[in-house]
Order: structure tokens, then C-alpha cells, then sequence
């Protein structure tokens, strides 16, 4: 048995862990919860945190003080006086927690209020599910200060609204509300800011009836590459893995024994 690590003293987040569910929220009023490099250092621990683990079943993402995340933290940026090595070496660390948090193996919830533009809107796009509140504004905003999108957007967005709406909303740099981003595809699900953060526990906390095994296969799977045979072959590989997996025999038990479902989505 794993002892649980001591809780960390972080400045710009609160991550705590209730029950089966995690909680980053980005916590730095000043900048509006700017991805600042401090902040990024904080957000990687907690990822790693994560990571390790592994009784908690779900993860959800949001911000503090009616904002998710307002994008970089241009101060920063404009007296980093980096040459082109040092932006490559900046970018390659926040890839490293990035890419861990893409591919999780767990469920990763993001809930949105307020601001998620530039690399705030590519730390909600990494999420496996966005909620919203209807005064949520979202915007790949780097075009207008001559930068291309980071934060895993060229991955993540053409996936979520396909190739020429990226394009779009790169080339553009226009925000999208809530409503919008519910109709694009942007936002899965809409809520009062009231309500957002309920819904975001019970989608997370609905998780820890769920087969660990099936979740991570499922995520791994839709990850991997697009050619139609490389998918075949994963789904059989990882179909016959889950086959094996206790979840998948106490699922069939309890069907059988006409027991309520361990997991259900949450009405």
C-alpha cells in the first residue's frame, strides 16, 4: 500500500483530491489565472500528482474568480529576452506536462467560466470534456500578438471541430461565447456558473464506478493514429485486454444478477 503524498504549498493553484476526484483550480486573480511560468511549474506538479496517483479516478480543470484562464502571461513573454533555442526549450518544457496531461489515462474535466483564451484555451481543449457557463468567452487569440497557437491546439482543435473550422478560429482570432461554443462543439454541456462546478464533480466523481482499465484503453485508442487499419488493430488489441480486466467480468455479473450498473453518466 502506497502512503498518500503530503499536500503541497502551491502560490498561483488549489489542487485537492475529494474522494475519487481531483481538483486543479488555477488560482492567480492578478493576471486573471495567466499561464505564467510559475503557474506552469505548479500546474506540472499537480499533473504528476496525478499521474501517481492512482486512486484518483478522475481529474477536473478550472479557474478562480470567474475567469478559467486568460492565456500566457504577455509580461512575462515580453522580458523573457529569449533567442529562438530558448523559446524551443520553453515550449519543449510545457509540452512535458502537457503531453501528460493529454494522456492521462484517467478523465479529465474542464469547466470553463469567464476567459479561456490563448494557451488557457488549449489547456481547456486538452480536457476529455468542457463545460461551459453561457459568459464563457474562448478565443485562440495568439494571432493578434503575431504568435501561431501552443498549449497542444494544433492537436487538439482540428480533432474537436475538424480542419477548416480550426483554421478559422486560428486565422481569426475571434472570440466565441458560450452559445457558440456549445454549437461548435467547443463546449459539451452548458450550465449556470452556479451550477458548473456541481456538474463538473458529478462527471468526475461518476467515474470511480467505472473500469479503470476500459477508460484508459478507450483513451489510448482514440488517441493513436487515424489510419483505418492502425484503429482496427488497436480496437482488437485493446479489446481483448479489457476482456480480461476484473471490470469488465463484475460488469457482466452484476448484468446478469440484474444489479444496477457500478458506472452510469451522470442525468
Amino acid at each position: 500500500m502506497t502512503t498518500p503524498e503530503a499536500s503541497p504549498t502551491y502560490e498561483r493553484i488549489r489542487f485537492e483530491t475529494e474522494s475519487s476526484t481531483a481538483v486543479l483550480t488555477l488560482d492567480d486573480p492578478d493576471t486573471r489565472n495567466a499561464l505564467g511560468p510559475a503557474m506552469r511549474e505548479e500546474v506540472a506538479d499537480a499533473v504528476q500528482r496525478v499521474r501517481r496517483d492512482r486512486s484518483v479516478r478522475a481529474l477536473v480543470i478550472t479557474g478562480a474568480g470567474g475567469h478559467f484562464c486568460s492565456g500566457g502571461d504577455l509580461r512575462s513573454i515580453a522580458s523573457a529576452g529569449l533567442d529562438n533555442q530558448g523559446w524551443r526549450e520553453r515550449l519543449h518544457d510545457l509540452h512535458g506536462w502537457l503531453r501528460d496531461l493529454i494522456t492521462l489515462d484517467r478523465p479529465v474535466v474542464a469547466a470553463v467560466d469567464g476567459a479561456a483564451f490563448g494557451a488557457g484555451f488549449g489547456l481547456a481543449m486538452a480536457a476529455d470534456f468542457v463545460i461551459a457557463t453561457p459568459r464563457a468567452r474562448l478565443c485562440v487569440s495568439f494571432i493578434k500578438i503575431g504568435l501561431v497557437p501552443d498549449c497542444g491546439t494544433f492537436y487538439t482543435l482540428p480533432r474537436i471541430v475538424g480542419a477548416q473550422r480550426a483554421k478559422e478560429l486560428m486565422l481569426s482570432g475571434r472570440e466565441v461565447g458560450g452559445e457558440e461554443a456549445l454549437h461548435l462543439g467547443l463546449a459539451m454541456e452548458l450550465h449556470a456558473p452556479e451550477q458548473l462546478l456541481p456538474r463538473a464533480h458529478a462527471l468526475a466523481d461518476s467515474f470511480a464506478g467505472a473500469s479503470p482499465s476500459a477508460v484508459s484503453l478507450i483513451k489510448r485508442s482514440l488517441a493513436a493514429s487515424d489510419d483505418l487499419d492502425t484503429r482496427l488493430e488497436l480496437e482488437a488489441s485493446a479489446q481483448a485486454l479489457a476482456m480480461g480486466t476484473t471490470g469488465h467480468r463484475e460488469a457482466v455479473a452484476d448484468f446478469l444478477a440484474k444489479r444496477a450498473p457500478r458506472f452510469q453518466w451522470p442525468g
